[in-house]
């Protein structure tokens, strides 16, 4: 079996930090930018929002962009793009600027997210659960890093929400820098036609990968947008911290336990439909009305949703037929995932809207355990005829990327 450098898993978790520090330095800031830019709750909602949108639109594109060049030219870029569009967000008086270029963030992001499979696949064919966990746990420790240390540590040492921005916006350019400098190029591949750009959004995998990555999505993002406002209306405002910050402390030991174990999780389906159900478990422990209740429901949520997410990311590589056709599959998955993530929260909040009911708001994140428990259904044969016939010599002699039952 062919060693991992040690130095790839390092740049690969440097750019899954990357593309969380600049997106999640926004949501501790909006008091200050709500205060400076005078934006009113609907734009509050538009500046959140915006960037998972683009998620779920950017994919298809970013696709289409890795089979024109490669992905690891293409995260090279995006980091590039965020770092440059990030810093200037706060720039000038008005709203233009922070809506134009969290715009452009969102859009590198989004191109971004199919690339990182398609390089696991072409760095690590050997290690695809390993290589997942590592980039998977550069994104959650980006999330926890940049939600805990923008006002607490950045904003006191710069001066301002302006100046805190321009600092997160520094790493991205620095990693794309290292991968520019230490990696080489990726072998060129023959036959990218246009049908090996563009997702397949009639295909029954595109649709169960969307499913689960979805879930996963809808979980995490509907209980950070309604955890604090149910709290609050339930006479717990003072466990809206500590249930967030365990909502995202939880998810940490969740990348920690596929790393350290690929080959028992990665590539089958019933560990996706245990943390289905371990979700709906968590929902219930949260609606203890107990601060233990609330902050241990909020840490297995964020424990179950992670381990469903690093899992779901290392479909792709799995399944695909050959180099030219994971990002194809990322991307559609991407492309659903992100739409339902955008969509579910809104109906939760009409929900809350229509009954007045708090614990309706919270419905998505039921639906999302659904779709975890869904999603899986069906991917035995879909994984066994979607493998090429001739499998290379190491895909027929390590575990964790050879057909198994799921």
């Amino acid at each position: 079996m062919t060693r991992l450098p040690l130095s790839r898993l390092i740049l690969l978790w440097l750019a899954g930090v990357d593309l969380r520090v600049t997106l999640l330095a926004i949501p501790p800031l909006l008091p200050l930018i709500h205060h400076d830019v005078h934006l009113n709750e609907t734009a509050v909602a538009a500046l959140i929002g915006l960037p998972v949108l683009l998620l779920a639109a950017g994919a298809t594109v970013g696709s289409m962009i890795i089979g024109r060049f490669d992905a690891r030219r293409v995260i090279i870029f995006g980091l590039f793009v965020i770092g440059v569009s990030s810093a200037l967000r706060g720039v000038g008086p008005s709203a233009a600027a922070l809506f134009g270029m969290t715009f452009m963030m969102g859009a590198g992001i989004a191109i971004i997210q199919p690339a990182f499979p398609a390089m696991v696949y072409h760095w690590a064919p050997n290690h695809l659960g390993l290589a997942t966990a590592v980039y998977t746990n550069g994104l959650i420790v980006g999330e926890i890093v940049s939600t805990g240390l923008t006002t607490q540590f950045v904003v006191p040492i710069v001066g301002g929400w302006r100046l805190a921005l321009v600092f997160w916006s520094l790493f991205p350019p620095i990693t794309a820098a290292l991968l520019l400098w230490l990696t080489p190029p990726l072998r060129a591949t023959a036959g990218l036609g246009s049908r090996s750009r563009w997702p397949d959004f009639r295909a029954g995998l595109t649709w169960r990968l969307g499913l689960m990555q979805g879930g996963t999505s809808i979980i995490y993002f509907g209980a950070n947008a309604f955890f604090p406002d149910y709290l609050h209306t339930v006479g717990a405002t003072g466990l809206i911290g500590p249930s967030l910050a365990w909502l995202s402390a939880g998810q940490l030991p969740a990348s920690i336990v596929v790393a350290m174990f690929p080959k028992a999780f990665v590539g089958r389906g019933w560990p996706v439909q245990v943390a289905a159900v371990l979700t709906a478990v968590s929902l219930g422990v949260f609606f203890i009305p107990h601060p233990w209740g609330r902050e241990l429901g909020a840490a297995l949520l964020g424990f179950t949703s992670a381990f469903a997410f690093v899992l779901a990311l290392a479909f792709p590589p799995l399944l695909a037929a050959d180099s030219n056709d994971v990002h194809r599959i990322s991307a559609g998955m991407f492309t659903i995932a992100y739409s339902l993530a955008f969509t579910l929260p809104l109906i939760g909040g009409a929900a809350w809207d229509r009954t007045g009911i708090a614990a309706t708001s919270l419905i998505p994140v039921a639906v999302g355990s659904l779709c975890l428990l869904l999603g899986p259904i069906g991917l035995v044969s879909l994984r066994h005829d979607s493998r090429p016939s001739t499998n290379s010599a190491a895909e027929a002699t390590d575990p964790a990327i050879a057909p198994k039952p799921l």
